[in-house]
């Protein structure tokens, strides 16, 4: 169940509309600059963003930095409209050194490795960012320039935005106190409850049945679904239920097994009177999978579900002669069905709440969206001129003003300043940001880095983008996803252990990591194995835990509870 990362590029693509603050559909022709006045949401984005400019009567020569980062369709960074502002504001020349997005991580690596290696490497984290481990490596061996006195120095916004939301100190700062790199901090709210169940209500209201509560209710609805032909065509063509393998909350277990016990959908692991623990080894752990195992001989799982990448998923949703699914795993319909204008299918699904089952009601949780590590790290091979230009050029994309221009888009593009009749996303939030629409035919804008300038969207960001009002438009897509996602809020267990954070002893984090490799892959294999029958739930699963005990399960849940005791997450 690894994640696929060419599946997650092409999602992302094809749901750009979905992250109202993230990308856009940079077309257009205009090299007009943004007008900075008023744009923040704070309405003091002009003068955060021209805290260190450059703006002089008489400019010096460019400072020249070289920067590690991805080609993503429709963008071109050299010559990027975005590109060409910051170079301007911030009197600078970027020498970009771009890769292909599958291929960017082995370029990174390679790079570091042959000592050849840039100023700057600036990343999506969904493509490849460091990883802590890597931080933390470079960072040691003096690869990574420390950011916490350039930050001090040239960085309001980054150093308010730390005191503002300490969980992104956190995720920055290193055991040893060295902020070596920036995440992308994106409190997607709808991304921060990834595992959720879309149901074909249309279906659900021709057979008469109202929406499932519980795990039991949920199962008698799939039995409907496969037995009583919902979808009218005379044939048993109908598949209850179908997910896939990659991430974006595909899978269909850890929906399902949160009515038993909770489910992270990442490591396994819960929290128990501050105590880390494993959930794959509880007794409701098993009898969450006598339970989906029930699904699955009673063929209302499609077996695909546990092989399939996102494609074949889609092929399933979106078939070509009749409609045949009833229910799809994912942090979003437009995983598994069309959501652009004409499509046949999108209105049908719709949220099912966390289920009831016989121990709980969770929904699996986490930071929304943000992957600890870095994306934007400064090496030993930048220039003091360097390394002040490239830390005013983020700290601008710490402002409202300067995240929107880039990365959605320049002003007047891509976006602009909402009227009186706009509504924002968020319940009660005054609109700050308009998008505009790309009409069809356009060129591409060229206008924003997309995912290479995700910095800094906290929910109130978010929330002050408009949305329309009608959630099965395309435009009022992420209002659908946000009302979604406020059935699964606060049904995350109160002790949560925040894998995504914590930051893991140096001297043992090469252990730790081959420990939950090994851990994690042992619990997928046997859980799919019980599931689908070919070990049974009771001979063999005394054999199951003692086989974790081999793979030194004590020894990863101490690593991780000290890494957990000395978190200031707890």
């Amino acid at each position: 169940m690894k994640k696929r990362i060419g599946s997650a590029v092409a999602i992302l693509a094809a749901c750009s509309m979905i992250l109202a603050a993230c990308g856009s559909n940079d077309s257009g022709n205009s090299n007009k600059p943004a007008n900075t006045a008023n744009a923040g949401s704070n309405g003091n984005a002009t003068q955060a963003a021209g805290n260190g400019g450059t703006d002089t009567a008489a400019k010096a020569d460019p400072t020249p930095v070289k920067i590690f980062s991805i080609q993503e369709s429709g963008i071109d960074l050299p010559t990027n409209k975005f590109t060409t502002f910051v170079e301007d504001k911030f009197n600078m020349k970027i020498n970009w050194e771009l890769n292909a997005s599958d291929g960017a991580k082995e370029k990174r690596q390679i790079s570091l490795a042959s000592g050849d290696y840039p100023d700057a490497y600036m990343l999506p984290a969904y493509i490849d960012q460091f990883s802590q481990a890597d931080v933390l490596k470079y960072g040691k061996q003096g690869v990574l320039v420390p950011l916490n006195d350039l930050i001090d120095q040239y960085a309001p916004n980054i150093k308010k935005a730390m005191e503002t939301d300490p969980e992104l100190k956190s995720f920055s700062t290193a055991p040893d106190g060295n902020i070596y790199g920036l995440v992308a901090y994106a409190q997607c709210f709808h991304c921060s409850y990834p595992n959720k169940m879309w149901l074909n209500t249309t279906w659900l209201d021709k057979l008469g049945l109202q929406m499932p509560t519980t795990t039991e209710e949920f199962k008698k609805v799939l039995e409907a679904f496969k037995t009583k032909d919902p979808n009218g065509n005379g044939k048993a063509d109908e598949v209850p239920l179908s997910g896939s393998v990659e991430d974006f909350g595909v899978r269909v277990v850890p929906f399902l097994m949160n009515g038993f016990v909770y489910d992270d959908d990442r490591n396994y692991l819960n929290l128990s009177g501050g105590k880390v623990i494993s959930a794959a080894t509880t007794p409701e752990w098993k009898e969450g999978l006598q339970y989906i195992k029930s699904l699955y001989d009673e063929k209302l799982i499609d077996p695909g579900a546990f092989t399939q990448n996102a494609e074949a998923f889609k092929k399933i949703g979106e078939n070509a002669d009749t409609q045949i699914l009833g229910a799809g795993a994912g942090m979003h319909p437009a995983i598994f069905v069309n959501i652009d204008a004409g499509n046949k299918y999108s209105k049908d699904y719709n949220p099912v709440a966390p289920l009831q089952g016989p121990h709980a009601q969770y929904a699996t949780h986490d930071a929304g969206g943000v992957a600890p590590g870095a994306k934007f790290v400064i090496t030993n091979k930048a220039s003091k001129e360097a390394q002040i230009a490239l830390i005013k050029l983020v700290d601008y994309m710490f402002t409202p003003e300067g995240q929107t221009n880039g990365a959605s888009g320049m002003e007047g593009i891509d976006w602009e300043k909402p009227g009186p009749d706009d509504v924002a996303l968020g319940e009660g939030v005054t609109a700050q940001f308009k998008p505009i629409p790309a009409k069809e035919g356009d060129a591409p804008h060229n206008a924003s880095w997309s995912g290479v300038a995700h910095f800094y969207m906290p929910k109130a960001y978010r929330d002050s983008f408009v949305q329309s009002t009608d959630i099965y438009n395309s435009a009022g897509y992420e209002r659908r996803l946000y009302n979604a996602t406020l059935l699964y809020q606060g049904h995350e267990p109160k002790e949560l252990f925040p894998a995504w954070s914590v930051w893991i002893d140096p001297t043992e984090m090469d252990e730790a990591s081959m420990l939950q490799t090994n851990i994690k892959n042992y619990i997928e294999q046997n859980e799919l194995q019980f599931i689908t029958g070919n070990k049974d739930l009771n001979k063999d699963w005394d054999a199951y835990v003692k086989g974790l005990q081999g793979l030194k399960l004590d020894r990863y849940l101490e690593i991780l509870q000290k890494a957990y005791d000395a978190s200031n997450q707890k």
